[in-house]
């Protein structure tokens, strides 16, 4: 079944004007910020700021208490072993950009041994971009094989696969990325990096949910969604909390199914929560 880009579009519109009217708690607010993979992925980012981020997580409990703490932060690689020394928070994932990250230009050998640097450093989870060039350009196969391997190289590991929904465009694109990244095996299937003008998209999360929903149907095998880029607001993550609650079920509603990739976004829900503005992170 493919995607109609109009019929997404009139759909989408319905789902998000109705998350609009919805009446949001606070228990929506944490649930929404245990979801948060809180990412750094800053040029000038070193060992120093590794350890002020982590820093902030291991007294994120006691500062801020009866809040959960987010689902992973996510760095780049040369910053995943001071991550897993200094990070002491139970259960909190490390995870790290790879296999040519963002833009997935370069040499599968170059990826694959990215991936299994990471693995063997100790990340739990690793984001990579699916060949977004190699996809536009009709070499289905090859993408689909390239995933295989770097899934193999990622083995014992989450493997978030990155569509880059603002390059593919079009909804029948982002169908098509979504199915072959979860034939490949990704656990979650991931909008956006950040470093597109175009990020996430309420469309693009319509089509990925149908994708993972159809998956689901034909397999059995649950993916996990991850909106990411642009999130900064609060109405926006309650929006995509709506989506997927809507087109996925509330059993998606959890850290293993579903992630928000952000940075900003973990100062405006705590703000949110508190009634004041919060420049903790």
């Amino acid at each position: 079944m493919g995607e109609d880009d109009r019929t997404v579009a009139y759909e989408t519109r319905i789902l998000t004007e109705a998350a609009s009217a919805r009446q949001f708690v606070d228990n929506d607010l944490k649930t929404v910020f245990g979801l948060l993979d809180l990412t750094t992925l800053n040029t000038e980012d070193n060992d120093a700021t590794a350890r002020k981020f982590t820093g902030l997580l291991n007294q994120f409990p006691d500062v801020f208490p009866g809040m959960p703490n987010v689902a992973a932060i996510c760095v780049y690689p040369s910053l995943v072993e001071e991550v897993k020394r200094t990070l002491e928070v139970p259960g909190l994932k490390l995870a790290a950009v790879g296999a040519g990250f963002p833009s997935s230009q370069t040499f599968i050998s170059v990826k694959l041994a990215e991936c299994e640097l990471l693995v063997n450093k100790g990340a739990d989870e690793i984001d990579i971009v699916i060949s977004v060039g190699r996809l536009l350009a009709g070499e289905f196969n090859n993408v689909l094989n390239e995933l295989i391997l770097i899934r193999e190289a990622c083995k014992g590991v989450t493997l978030k696969v990155i569509l880059e929904t603002g390059s593919l465009k079009t909804a029948e694109n982002i169908r098509l990325a979504s199915l072959i990244a979860m034939e490949a095996g990704a656990d979650f299937i991931k909008t956006s990096t950040g470093k597109n003008p175009v990020s996430a998209t309420p469309e693009a999360v319509y089509v990925m949910c149908r994708a993972i929903r159809d998956f689901y149907s034909r397999t059995g095998r649950a993916v996990g969604i991850k909106p990411a880029g642009g999130i900064a607001e609060v109405q926006d993550a309650l929006q995509y909390y709506h989506l997927i609650d809507n087109l996925l079920g509330g059993e998606w509603l959890t850290p293993d199914r579903f992630r928000i990739g952000a940075s900003r976004l973990a100062n405006n829900l705590l703000g949110h929560l508190k009634g004041q503005s919060v420049r903790y992170f």
